[in-house]
């Protein structure tokens, strides 16, 4: 598996975020039971980056605090059947492996929402991670049903990592 990780702010944060990365990516990725070997690009932005991608990408005006953009089209959450005449657009020539997609996380919320929640910079961002991977794996929140199914499986992910809100 291979994981980028691009930090194009000043914020430095006080825990391993590539091995944050991934731990939280590895998980997501056996409990959905992904065949593949994947690439996940990261890039960690500030508040400015991320407003004009929110912008750009999904028509919303303001800041926000993770953006996915996945490479694959799923049929079915979690279900990675690839169209084998699409091939050639969902698998790195080199490397052999899954190009799973893009996320794109804002630092300054990152530590905003943990000091708002009152738990650790490293548990939000790995909870932004989570559920961004799981839009990258195909699950989306936009029913009340879905957004539960997400939750919860960020929490067992979460969880299982050791990863709480302590």
């Amino acid at each position: 598996m291979t994981f980028w990780v691009e930090n194009e702010t000043d914020l430095l944060f006080d825990f391993s975020v590539e091995d944050t990365v991934r731990a939280v990516c590895e998980a997501v990725l056996e409990q959905e039971g992904c065949p593949y070997e994947v690439q996940v690009n990261l890039v960690i932005t500030d508040s400015e980056g991320i407003w004009e991608l929110n912008k750009e990408y999904r028509g919303i005006d303001r800041e926000t605090d993770v953006l996915s953009f996945p490479n694959l089209e799923f049929s079915q959450e979690g279900v990675f059947d690839v169209d084998e005449n699409l091939e050639a657009d969902y698998f790195d020539p080199e490397t052999g492996e899954l190009i799973l997609g893009d996320i794109m996380i804002c630092a300054e919320r990152v530590f905003a929402q943990a000091e708002s929640y009152g738990h650790s910079v490293r548990r939000e961002f790995a909870f932004l991670l989570a559920h961004s991977m799981l839009h990258l794996c195909g699950y989306d929140h936009m029913e009340e049903t879905q957004g539960k199914v997400m939750e919860r499986k960020q929490e067992e992910i979460l969880e299982g990592l050791g990863i709480t809100r302590d």
